[in-house]
């Protein structure tokens, strides 16, 4: 019966760990580049662009498949760092509990 109350108990300090991390990850902002630089994309931890920006010099009316280009590789930074950060924190969150493959909790 004691093994049971420590799993409830361990289960409880999980659910409260994955809130905490949840709440972390809302708040949390990554920036990707690309272009050295000259394209930024700010995303939050729930995969929202909260800003972008684009060095003028990009700004040339023959020039808009490079724009688009780097503006999709600096979105495709941001995400990549947004979910290592969130992989990383649910490693911290989760205490090393074996989790079966594919489980997704957020």
């Amino acid at each position: 019966m004691k093994d049971i109350m420590g799993m409830m108990r361990q289960a409880q300090q999980l659910q409260a760990r994955m809130q905490k991390m949840q709440e972390d990850l809302a708040a949390l902002e990554v920036t990707g580049q690309s272009g050295g630089g000259l394209v930024t994309v700010t995303m939050s931890g729930k995969f929202d662009i909260v800003k972008a920006s684009i060095d003028p010099s990009l700004m040339k009316p023959d020039e808009t498949e490079i724009l688009e280009d780097l503006l999709l590789a600096a979105t495709r930074d941001a995400k990549g760092k947004a979910e290592a950060e969130m992989q990383s924190r649910m490693a911290e969150a989760t205490g090393g509990l074996p989790l079966p493959p594919g489980l997704k909790l957020f």
